[in-house]
């Protein structure tokens, strides 16, 4: 399994596609396949048969997976995408550092 610089839970920018320059907290990572689902980005309709789970059918709004290289971690100090380098601590672990302002994420 690779590693990725975006985590489950982290904020992003979108910056290609229809939802270019939208916003949203990343939802699931992917690392085999590269892709991440981000909270209100890549919306797509899917119409539903009613069941016991959703006994009202019709139809349901959902996010599809988009890729990593689409996406940019927005760090929480300067509020701006950023890249981030990584960064040996006193021990093993390894933390995550934005480029622009140099705050740990």
């Amino acid at each position: 399994m690779k590693s990725m610089h975006i985590r489950k839970g982290d904020m992003v920018q979108v910056l290609t596609g229809k939802d270019g320059g939208r916003r949203g907290k990343v939802l699931k990572v992917d690392p085999t396949s590269r892709r991440l689902v981000v909270e209100g980005v890549n919306r797509a309709k899917k119409h539903m048969r009613p069941s016991k789970a959703n006994p009202q059918g019709g139809v349901v709004d959902w996010e599809l997976p988009i890729g990593t290289s689409n996406v940019m971690l927005v760090c929480s100090g300067c509020d701006k995408p950023t890249r981030v380098r990584r960064a040996r601590t006193g021990g093993k672990s390894i933390i995550r550092v934005c480029k622009r302002c140099d705050r740990e994420f």
